[in-house]
């Protein structure tokens, strides 16, 4: 038996058996510590992505009027989404979910952030752990300033927008962004040469290679505010003059002086026209003016130039003390050969405004509304027509300056050539453009 016991010692066979044996703990623990830490990186992946979901719906919603408050995690329903989308609540284990809503209505970037935290039971650490561990993913989503634009299209439709055709070359020094929806809501064709940063649509923008190097598209982006919305008409006076040329003279001469304190007391001189046609040879000259143009009846009221016009910070308005509905309210037509010096006040109720049209205006859908003008001509301030379609055409090759067009469509066509300066830090030379982002 010594003898036995003794050989069995010296018996080197089996080693390998029983060091695998004594290892096997060590080695099922290390595959199962790797098993878990795939599941732990899965489970913070669906937490990261269901986060971020909940914060942009959060600032999405909030845009579109809904109610988000503080501790609130329904966010569009974006923890809770079907299993195919990769997280659902209750599915990994544990989840619960605090919202923090930041800064809306204030001038801070109007933020939602999200915190999703997942406790969890895993198969081979909890033989190690006396507690679960607990996940944690953040997100904040903020409505943040993303572009500065100076021509903004207020159809909010499925249609176009914004439309460039034929030849012209638009140089704008600014961005130009459409609320028009679908496929096509920024749409170019032709031999159009456009030069504008940043170029953004509720919609689509089509593709084409008529924009230049460099210019940032921003497709699906949220809707840009009516940047003249608490801008109202003012009060038709009475009595109201006939037209710019009373008695339907040929006067070739109109000359009318305002205060060059009126703008900075909100107490401009005010002339009433019930039409404003300037034609071929005719000339209107003036300054510090709020012209009215009011329409009585359909085909009036309208600001027709076709001669020359030069009227330093003033604005003009179109339109109507009637009582219809809706009330017949004139359009602009600017002739290309017109010769055109028009400037905006920079104060006052209309700062910056040139060309104003009465909100209650009916729709045109035939691009009613012209702005043109000869090579010679310069054009500074805002022309807002909300409830109209614009159109730029022709040879009209006009200046400028800080030209800002709001309108419910705009369309540039024919041999249009618009060049559009104005230097960094003018009054009112853009709108400023906002961007739902993640931004932690």
């Amino acid at each position: 038996m010594i003898r036995f016991l003794r050989k069995l010692w010296k018996d080197r066979g089996g080693n390998v058996l029983i060091i695998m044996g004594a290892a096997l703990p060590l080695i099922v623990g290390a595959a199962g510590l790797a098993t878990d830490t795939v599941q732990w990186t899965l489970t913070k992946r669906e937490l990261q992505r269901a986060a971020d979901s909940a914060a942009l719906a959060g600032v999405f919603g909030r845009l579109a009027g809904q109610t988000v408050s503080t501790g609130d995690c329904s966010l569009s329903n974006a923890i809770t989404r079907d299993e195919s989308n990769g997280f659902v609540s209750g599915k990994i284990g544990t989840t619960t979910c605090s919202a923090t809503v930041d800064g809306w209505g204030t001038s801070t970037n109007k933020s939602v952030a999200v915190s999703i935290s997942n406790t969890q039971a895993l198969p081979f650490s909890s033989i190690f752990l006396k507690t679960p561990p607990t996940i944690t993913a953040t997100a904040t989503a903020a409505y943040v300033l993303y572009g500065k634009y100076c021509m903004v299209s207020l159809d909010n439709n499925v249609e176009t927008g914004i439309q460039f055709s034929g030849n012209p070359t638009v140089n704008l020094g600014c961005g130009m962004k459409t609320n028009a929806k679908g496929s096509a809501a920024l749409a170019c064709g032709g031999n159009a040469k456009i030069t504008a940063t940043p170029v953004a649509a509720v919609g689509q923008i089509t593709p084409c290679d008529n924009f230049g190097t460099g210019t940032t598209f921003q497709s699906y982006s949220p809707p840009q505010a009516d940047p003249f919305a608490s801008v109202n008409a003012p009060s038709v006076p009475n009595p109201c003059n006939k037209d710019v040329f009373p008695n339907g003279t040929k006067t070739t001469n109109v000359s009318v002086t305002g205060s060059t304190t009126g703008w900075a007391n909100n107490t401009p001189t005010t002339v009433c026209y019930t039409d404003f046609t300037v034609g071929t040879g005719q000339t209107f000259t003036g300054s510090d003016l709020l012209v009215i143009i009011n329409s009585t009846k359909n085909n009036s009221g309208n600001l027709n130039i076709q001669g020359s016009v030069t009227c330093l910070r003033c604005v003009f308005v179109l339109t109507s003390n009637s009582s219809s509905n809706p009330p017949p309210i004139g359009n602009v037509s600017m002739n290309a050969s017109a010769a055109l010096d028009i400037t905006a006040p920079t104060t006052g109720t209309y700062a910056n405004i040139a060309i104003y049209q009465d909100r209650r205006a009916s729709t045109c859908n035939n691009f009613c509304d012209s702005i043109n003008g000869s090579s010679t001509s310069l054009l500074q301030g805002a022309v807002y027509l909300p409830n109209q379609n614009v159109q730029v055409n022709g040879n009209s090759g006009f200046n400028t300056n800080c030209l800002q067009v709001v309108a419910w469509q705009l369309q540039f066509n024919g041999n249009a050539t618009v060049s559009n300066t104005c230097s960094d830090g003018s009054t009112g030379n853009t709108f400023n453009g906002y961007m739902v982002r993640l931004v932690a």
